[in-house]
């Protein structure tokens, strides 16, 4: 397989289809779920020499439906940053824009599939980390609902808000996915009401951005709605990465301080402990979004306030103030390609849904699909093999 935007970092030769429903399906595993035989390293150098003895419950629901597991993906190191410019494993290159971050932590699950070097790429989500990299090249990304999809064989970030969940160009793809890997599938629900959050919450969003979201809503034409959180979204964030930053501390104990950590994930991780931890604020910020959209609203969101930028080593806080909300809910979401800015850079929305409503986000994001563009090949591929 040639890779030049260092998608993946391990790959299983011997991989082949087996029979199912998702036979021919070449699937791409994001690097800190244990793929057995292949290296188990959540972008992490202190985890370079760990093998996976076993495949995670997820890959082994996906090889028992028939799909062919590739190998391990390039991730932003321990999945605690949205660049996936790692320092063990190599910079991952957006397939749209020499240069630039395919966003993360999921990197390299966003990269692969934009590039075809897989069709179908499993992800992890703890604030975005699966639809910040499906939005910056420009491909579909789910988070599911809490708990619908087993954590066995993840190196957990923080348990409360991570989720594994599927990236894919097309919708057809991602629902085969979803419905593998799910413990519970979901409802199509029929959504009744769509919500935003006001214009969108005081967060500057580009304006070709700001676009593609009006356009999303145009397209929903449902009666509207607003979410009333009870801080900023930069509150809300704040309070998640302190939460965050104290799970991973306590994972790595003395290991904290050892050379498998880059300075930069230190600098990170102290950053988030010296901050205070307001648990009831996350409390109250799900219980007014899963009050809100009860059983059939849908929140309409941009995924990221901007698109992918090139590779810096302070990218934009900003880029999981919209994606966090589901987390911190608990919540559905769906990262849809929304076509491409006047550079040519993909646009993105997001739709997050009731508990359970991943099926109906899906049939959401295929009504709204013709307006919004679906996926584009990035120009440099059209017309061109993806693979070798």
């Amino acid at each position: 397989m040639s890779d030049r935007f260092n998608a993946f970092v391990d790959t299983d030769p011997d991989a082949a289809p087996g029979n199912g429903p998702l036979a021919g399906v070449r699937v791409g595993i994001k690097s800190n779920i244990a793929v057995a035989g292949l290296p188990w390293t959540a972008g992490m150098g202190l985890r370079r020499g760990i093998i996976a003895e076993r495949d995670a419950e997820v890959v082994a629901r996906l090889r028992r439906a028939g799909a062919a597991i590739l190998g391990t993906l390039n991730m932003h190191e321990a999945a605690l940053g949205s660049t996936t410019d790692n320092p063990f494993y190599g910079r991952t290159i957006n397939p749209h824009r020499e240069g630039f971050t395919p966003g993360g932590s999921s990197g390299g699950s966003g990269a692969a599939v934009t590039a075809g070097l897989c069709d179908l790429a499993l992800g992890t989500d703890t604030l975005g980390s699966v639809r910040i990299p499906a939005a910056y090249c420009g491909v579909y990304g789910l988070k599911p609902t809490a708990g619908a999809v087993p954590q066995d064989g993840l190196v957990v970030l923080d348990a409360r808000l991570d989720a594994i969940g599927p990236l894919a160009r097309d919708l057809d793809t991602l629902a085969a996915g979803w419905r593998t890997i799910a413990d519970r599938p979901g409802e199509a629900v029929q959504f009744q009401r769509a919500f935003t959050l006001a214009d969108p919450s005081g967060v500057e969003l580009e304006p070709q951005v700001r676009d593609a979201w009006r356009r999303a809503l145009a397209a929903i034409d449902l009666p509207r709605g607003q979410v009333e959180l009870p801080a900023s979204l930069e509150s809300i964030r704040l309070a998640a990465f302190a939460g965050i930053g104290r799970a991973i501390a306590e994972d790595l104990g003395p290991d904290i301080d050892g050379d498998g950590i880059s300075k930069e994930l230190h600098f990170v991780i102290n950053a988030a402990l010296g901050m205070p931890f307001d648990e009831e604020l996350l409390a109250r910020a799900k219980s007014a979004i899963v009050e809100a959209l009860g059983e059939d609203g849908v929140l309409v969101l941009p995924t990221a306030p901007q698109v992918a930028f090139a590779h810096t080593p302070r990218p934009p806080a900003s880029q999981p103030l919209f994606t966090g909300l589901a987390n911190v809910a608990g919540l559905p979401a769906l990262a849809c390609p929304a076509g491409r800015d006047d550079s040519g850079l993909p646009l993105s929305v997001q739709l997050i849904g009731p508990a359970g409503s991943e099926p109906g986000l899906i049939d959401l994001a295929r009504r709204i699909e013709p307006a919004l563009g679906g996926f584009v090949a990035p120009p440099a591929f059209q017309g061109e093999p993806q693979c070798a």
